[in-house]
This record gives structure tokens, C-alpha cells and sequence, in this order.
């Protein structure tokens, strides 16, 4: 059984999805948080599977998918914003179906989200998962340096040419971005069926706004994020993930786990930053013996 609704917050009205509990179960729920900014939930979907034990809830962030923005502002695509959004959520769903704790999953710029409500509302939170997360833009920024190094020359002579210039809708950047995209964001060519239909609905106003023109530049909001000296205290049950060729650096999150306490990583050989469609079945088996252990 499928359950959707719409909650209100600042801007608009927020879309969730909820994936009932194929067996009964005690377990608590699963909220899921979608990367970004600006592209929805569906791309994760395949992770409702994990809904044989608990129920899952996905959700779609203003701006993009199902929820329906009142008046649109670029003033809403800021990070305190979608903290408040995510509060909202789970303040309505705490009441609705009467939860005292849920895990909580966040993938990419969704990981960045779950870590600011790990920080804030450690006692809602039972287990935590930061999948191939955004910790730290100004070291995303330096690994992505490295990785644009591993382009071929024409590659890295566009992105550098086109940048300078301002004319990142240029072709060649576009086809450099693809590239980089085809190496450290998915590996499966071409992209999977669910990849493409969240791509579909992407807001690049929002990505714009809050990131910049691609994975590996930043110009928006969020370039000065940074979490790197807090995720220390962190002391919920956490288990990392990431891809071997990850845009998340994996050198940076295995770093990452070793300062949370009470953590685990699991790296996925065989992927970038999408290892829950590149290795769904070994991406599903870690985090349902995560969370069921």
C-alpha cells in the first residue's frame, strides 16, 4: 500500500510518499532524502524495497517534483529553508502516524540535510545513513579538481575555457560535464530508467541557485557549507556509503568515519555516486543488515 499527501511549509506545500510495511513490524519508519537540489525523489526509488520491514517515506523537496510552490521566490533556495521544510515533515508525520523515532537516509546534498537534523534533533533519530554525502563543500570542490584532472585534455580545456568565459551552456562544456558524469555520478550507460525520469523534472534554477552549472563547480549558496569539524558529534549508529568512483570522495568518507564514533563505511566497487542503481541488490542487502541489526 502506497499513502501520499502534501505537507505545508514556507512557500508551498510539500509532497510525500509513504511505502507501508509489507509484514508487521515494529521496526520504525525510514524518511529518505533526495540529492540535489532541484531533481526529485523518484531516482531513489528502487530503496522502497526496504519497505519488506518498515515503512518508507520519501518525500520531494520544494521546487521540484510533486510539491507545489505558492508564489515562486528564489529567496526559498536556501539550506535554513530546507532544514525548516524537513522539520515540517517530520513534525506532521510524527503526529500522523504516531512515531517517537524513524531512521533517517540522505543521499548526496540530501546526506548534507541529514546531517544538520542529526546535529539538531539527535533523540528523533534512531540510525542514521549518509549516502555518498555532502560534508564539505570546499573539499568536494578540491576533489573535484582531481577528478577533473583524470578527463581527457579536450575535456578539461573546455571546462576550463567555458568557466572563465561564463558560457557553460556552450556544447563543449555540456559534453565535458557529461563525461564527468558518466564516470563519477553514474557508470551505467545509459543512465537507469529512474535516474532519467527524476532528470526529466530537474530544477536547474534551484541546482543553480544553491550549487552552480555543474557537479564540480560551485557558485551558488552553498559553497560555503561545511560541516566537516561537527560530524564528530554525531554519536548515533551511522553507516557511510558510497561508491568506489564516487564524486564523494571515498578517501574523504572513510576520513569522515573514522571521526564519527559509532560508524561504519561500505564502499560499492562497481559505482559512482548512484550505488543503490549500479549495485542495487548489494546497496539494499548492507543498509537492510544496517538497520535490522
Amino acid at each position: 500500500m502506497i499513502q501520499e499527501g502534501h505537507v505545508p511549509t514556507i512557500g508551498g506545500n510539500v509532497f510525500y510518499k509513504i511505502h507501508q510495511a509489507q509484514n508487521n513490524t515494529s521496526q520504525p519508519p525510514l524518511v529518505i532524502i533526495h540529492g540535489g537540489p532541484g531533481i526529485p525523489h523518484q531516482y531513489l526509488s528502487n530503496l522502497s524495497e526496504l519497505s519488506q520491514d518498515r515503512r518508507v517515506i520519501f518525500y520531494d523537496q520544494l521546487g521540484c517534483g510533486k510539491s507545489a510552490i505558492k508564489t515562486y521566490d528564489q529567496s526559498l533556495w536556501v539550506l535554513p529553508r530546507f532544514i525548516t521544510e524537513l522539520e515540517d515533515l517530520i513534525k506532521a508525520l510524527s503526529q500522523q502516524l504516531s512515531i517517537q523515532q524513524f531512521d533517517l537516509l540522505g543521499h548526496s546534498w540530501g546526506g548534507s540535510l541529514a546531517i544538520e537534523y542529526a546535529l539538531a534533533h539527535p533523540e528523533k533519530i534512531r540510525k542514521l545513513i549518509l549516502a555518498s554525502p555532502l560534508i564539505s563543500t570546499p573539499l568536494w570542490v578540491e576533489n573535484a579538481k582531481k577528478l577533473i584532472n583524470t578527463l581527457p585534455e579536450e575535456a578539461q580545456q573546455a571546462i576550463q575555457t567555458h568557466e572563465l568565459a561564463g558560457t557553460t551552456d556552450s556544447p563543449e562544456y555540456q559534453a565535458a560535464k557529461n563525461l564527468f558524469d558518466t564516470q563519477y555520478l553514474c557508470r551505467i550507460t545509459p543512465f537507469p530508467e529512474l535516474l532519467m525520469a527524476s532528470c526529466s523534472q530537474f530544477n536547474f534554477d534551484v541546482y543553480q541557485t544553491m550549487w552552480g552549472p555543474s557537479e564540480f563547480t560551485v557558485t551558488g549558496n552553498l559553497r560555503s557549507f561545511d560541516r566537516w569539524s561537527d560530524i564528530s558529534k554525531i554519536t548515533l549508529p551511522t553507516l557511510i556509503t558510497c561508491g568506489r568512483f564516487d564524486e564523494a570522495s571515498p578517501e574523504l568518507l572513510s576520513q569522515a568515519q573514522k571521526l564519527i564514533k559509532n560508524s561504519e563505511l561500505a564502499i560499492f566497487e562497481n559505482s559512482a555516486h548512484m550505488p543503490h542503481l549500479e549495485e542495487p541488490e548489494n546497496y539494499l542487502k548492507a543498509v537492510r543488515d544496517f538497520l535490522n541489526y
